[in-house]
């Protein structure tokens, strides 16, 4: 069964932290190279930070050195480790498989499975 599973958002105060987590089936994490996406209220689903199927991690711009992407290849699982964090980080986060290539990064198409994604709400 083609599953995501997000979890350990919440509500913070700026300038704190939160852990995410993620499980995923072996169809979508085994092999492949995972990422986190967020969609914040009015916009559209962004990339936040990839990791490879070997660990190699890389994050957008706006990430500052903030936050830190790892996974588990035995569990099948993705973390991502977010500190300091800006009411601008507030939105729906999401992971899911990431296509990266010369031209880019680029996520699944949304009729592909997605998880249900976890909130993240950050009080300035």
């Amino acid at each position: 069964q083609v599953q995501l599973v997000e979890s350990g958002g919440g509500l913070v105060q700026s300038g704190g932290s939160l852990r995410l987590s993620c499980a995923a089936s072996g169809s979508i994490f085994s092999g492949n190279d995972m990422g986190w996406y967020r969609q914040a209220p009015g916009k559209g689903r962004e990339l936040v930070a990839t990791i490879t199927k070997y660990g190699a991690p890389n994050y957008q711009d706006f990430v500052g050195g903030r936050f830190t992407i790892s996974r588990d290849n035995v569990k099948n699982t993705v973390g991502l480790e977010m500190n300091s964090l800006k009411p601008e980080d507030t939105a729906v986060y999401y992971c899911n498989r990431v296509y990266c290539s010369g031209l880019g990064c680029f996520a699944p198409q949304p009729s592909d499975p997605w998880g249900q994604g976890t909130q993240v709400t950050v009080s300035s």
